[in-house]
């Protein structure tokens, strides 16, 4: 990359909840290397995924549109073919979406197939890459069986002497336990032991690698890219390399915040997601006891490869050229609630860290500051746009982007009619809760509205939840059910219907060019720009038009119109 160049490194970890950061307050986790690009850039502390689960949060995240919108709302549907992503975005101005680790995409392959795209082609590669060059794609999990089988990651693995049929199984997964017995990694109760592969072998070292090698091959280059650096971890299987693994223990587990009122009557929802393995092992305190420390060795493993990745940065004189933004695809509810996993929609879950670090002098004024505004994942596409090529170039794509750019706000500016809500939906049509509550596939679905402090959740068929994170930060108690309310919750059934209803499927043409049509349809009938006439008697009607029309296009010297008025 030229010097001067802009470029973005954009980070993503997978299920890190938003406060497991040293600058967000946590009071053992140890990330210096996240702390530092805090207080040189912004942490925003009010940023939510627009999906708690991977798949539909990431499709947002490299749409920019909400899960409605682009419509792959689980891990097991796929991303049309079509979506506008932000490698065609970035591919429009001459830079370039490049991906090493974890998207989640699932590629429409009846799409391709209709299209008659080989899926092997440049253009089908980015297709089925949810529009990223895959310099190196790895999903992070290899189980054995025929899920993700034979990663690039085994070769390196094989390369490097640990030979096995499944090398990610028998090394980054596996453990040995006290009696010299290969252990593994899914059952969490070895959540305490070393990882088999050495720290420097690890899935995040080793991306972390592949993204020092990506840099390294475009650093002459002149193109600009977005490198998204997308880690599993801290994502499950929870085994950690040494000496992560022994990093934290069970006494610096913050106390679950969970209440036994949550559990006397929950929402219907809410009570099948209790039911689920995953949260009944959660409500144990030596589960967590045993996992929440790996949990965290593994985010300071992130922290301090992250280091070295910075640091080759600053050696190669690209950190002053280079827009860094750190976030998650969503959190982990670690038994908080009495739920594991994600899915709903309380902080931990919905609840996302986000850290921009802009390098222009433009972005002096709020280095170091915390950020209260509300912002949503579907912001990055914009903010990537506007940082490579200008406000002009995410203005005028703004029919295609949900999101808004956050420049303005590193800037110190906060723009008119900021938002006042964010939006996060959920689709439960695959879980064993939907069976639990009974509702057919087409109805699985909760949306929620949060306006900085209410907290609305729309449930078909059910009850709505509602939570007033004012008087009840920890969000333990449900007021969706409760007299009192009815206001509210008409009110913020009004603002999700009003959402819910906006025109964001007209993606092909922006409203300004409908609104220039529209001034010729005021001034004149410019149906006669393509000579249909409709309704016309004799030719004297339409001179009458013709008139009308010179005058029109007399007052607009800087334009000229054709058929329907629209600008030409």
């Amino acid at each position: 990359m030229a010097k001067g160049s802009r470029n973005v490194l954009w980070i993503m970890c997978d299920q890190m909840r938003h406060d497991y950061l040293g600058c967000a307050g946590h009071p053992h986790i140890k990330t210096p290397a996240l702390d530092a690009l805090a207080r040189d850039g912004v942490r925003f502390d009010s940023a939510f995924a627009q999906s708690t689960i991977c798949g539909a949060s990431r499709m947002s995240a490299y749409t920019g549109r909400y899960v409605r919108n682009h419509g792959a709302s689980g891990n097991e549907v796929p991303l049309r073919v079509g979506e506008t992503t932000l490698g065609d975005h970035l591919a429009s101005i001459g830079a370039e979406a490049v991906l090493v680790g974890k998207t989640h995409v699932r590629a429409d392959e009846p799409g391709l197939a209709r299209l008659g795209v080989a899926g092997t082609s440049d253009i089908g590669i980015r297709l089925r890459e949810a529009g990223f060059f895959p310099f190196e794609r790895h999903d992070g999990l290899h189980p054995d069986g025929d899920y993700d089988p034979d990663p690039t990651y085994n070769d390196y693995l094989r390369a490097k002497g640990f030979d096995a049929d499944n090398p990610w199984e028998a090394y980054a997964n596996g453990a040995i336990d006290e009696n010299g017995a290969f252990v593994s990694g899914w059952f969490m109760e070895n959540a305490h032991r070393p990882a088999r592969v050495p720290k420097e072998h690890s899935e995040t070292a080793w991306i972390t690698d592949r993204a020092i090698d990506f840099i390294a091959e475009r650093a002459s280059g002149d193109r600009p890219w977005c490198l998204h650096l997308s880690y599993i971890k801290p994502h499950w299987p929870y085994l950690a390399p040494d000496p992560y693994h022994a990093m934290y223990d069970a006494s610096q587990v913050t106390a679950a915040n969970r209440s036994e009122e949550e559990r006397a009557n929950p929402h219907p929802l809410y009570a099948a997601f209790m039911q689920e393995r995953y949260s009944a092992a959660f409500c144990r305190d030596e589960v967590r006891d045993r996992v929440v420390p790996a949990y965290m060795g593994l985010i300071s493993e992130v922290d301090d490869n992250l280091a070295r990745l910075f640091a080759f940065l600053r050696e190669r004189e690209l950190w002053d050229d280079t827009l860094i933004v750190f976030t998650a695809d969503h959190g982990d509810y670690l038994g908080d609630h009495w739920l594991g996993e994600k899915y709903l929609f309380h902080d931990p879950s919905v609840r996302i860290p986000m850290i921009v670090r802009d390098p222009r002098p433009a972005a002096a004024a709020t280095r170091g500051s915390v950020s209260s505004d509300l912002v949503e994942m579907i912001d990055l596409v914009p903010t990537f746009l506007d940082f490579i090529a200008g406000d002009a170039v995410s203005q005028e794509r703004h029919h295609q982007l949900d999101g808004r750019s956050l420049l303005p706000l590193l800037e110190g500016r906060r723009p008119d009619g900021w938002r006042s809500h964010v939006f996060s939906e959920y689709d439960y049509a695959y879980d064993g809760a939907r069976l639990r509550v009974g509702t057919p596939v087409d109805d699985s679905s909760a949306t929620m509205l949060f306006d900085g402090r209410w907290k609305y959740i729309h449930v078909p068929d059910h009850p709505p939840m509602l939570f007033d994170l004012q008087n009840d930060p920890l969000e333990r108690r449900d007021l969706g059910r409760d007299g009192g309310h009815e206001d509210i919750l008409a009110g913020m059934h009004k603002q999700m219907f009003d959402w819910c209803r906006k025109q964001s499927n007209r993606t092909t043409v922006a409203r300004e060019a409908i609104a220039t049509a529209a001034e010729a349809i005021a001034a004149y009938d410019a149906v006669i720009d393509a000579n249909i006439l409709i309704g016309y008697w004799d030719r004297g009607d339409l001179a009458e038009e013709q008139a009308k029309r010179a005058d029109f296009v007399a007052r607009q010297p800087s334009r000229t119109h054709g058929a329907q008025g629209q600008t030409t």
